[in-house]
């Protein structure tokens, strides 16, 4: 039951991730224009993402351009670009892989391992989504970071961190959490199975090949000879019978016949 509850969570955080990955792939928020100066009167503010720059005037229109040319674009954007795109596919794959490992589904019936193993390389998958979306996200706030204090740069050419990279980072945090539910939950139920049925090596236990049977011979004990006794035969007399079977102050009716 326990399990059950943690691979519930660990689906709404990898779909809460997916969305979060797809929204910053998407958003032009990537890089903002930084305003430095005295002059705080701004009617214009420039947006770079992945796949288009944006402009907008006074807070009210705003107009996109999309990159014309790949190879024009710099190191880090194409690398990002690809990293989104694959931690796009793997958690998309990891999500729909461990549908049919959770306990509330039917898809493999009669075999938990099948369904704990699904759920591993789910998990894994996950990860790995995690991963490529922290890398892109991270370095390029690298660049940002860097460019931003570099003393030959302008102060038109520096840029700021935008909304894209903040929803990043809280996305590669919901698939990390998501994968590890996946994969650590059904890896401590798989080291349990094993112990079940897994002897000690400290046992003293030896096995020992069959031996075929082996006709023995027979031995015949000597039995004991029954000892004979002499059985008393009653004798007549005068004399009172001084044997009683009950302890008794009076003669029984057999000594008095004897005595008659």
């Amino acid at each position: 039951m326990a399990n059950s509850a943690l691979e519930i969570v660990g689906l709404l955080c990898t779909v809460i991730g997916l969305i979060g990955t797809a929204a910053s792939t998407g958003m032009p928020m990537w890089r903002v224009t930084a305003f430095i100066g005295e002059n705080i009167i701004v009617f214009e503010t420039r947006y770079e993402g992945l796949w288009m720059n944006c402009f907008r005037q006074a807070d009210i229109r705003m107009q996109c351009k999309v990159y014309d040319s790949l190879l024009a674009l710099p190191p880090d954007l194409q690398a990002a670009r690809g990293l989104m795109c694959c931690a796009l596919a793997l958690g998309g794959l990891g999500l729909l892989i461990s549908l049919l490992g959770l306990q509330c589904t039917s898809c493999i019936q009669n075999n938990d391992r099948a369904k704990r193993l699904v759920l591993i390389i789910a998990g894994s998958m996950v990860i790995m989504a995690c991963i490529c979306v922290l890398i892109p996200v991270s370095w390029t706030g690298h660049v940002i970071i860097r460019d931003f204090y570099n003393p030959l740069l302008i102060d038109a050419q520096r840029r700021e961190l935008g909304e894209a990279l903040y929803i990043g980072w809280v996305s590669a945090a919901f698939l990390f959490a998501g994968g590890c539910m996946f994969t650590c939950c059904n890896l401590q139920s798989e080291e349990k199975a094993q112990e079940r049925y897994v002897y000690s090596r400290n046992s003293s236990y030896m096995a020992y090949p069959p031996q075929p049977l082996q006709p023995q011979q027979l031995v015949l004990l000597p039995q004991p000879q029954p000892q004979y006794q002499p059985q008393l035969q009653p004798v007549l007399s005068r004399h009172p019978s001084t044997i009683y079977t009950n302890p008794s102050r009076y003669p029984s009716i057999r000594s008095g016949v004897a005595y008659l």
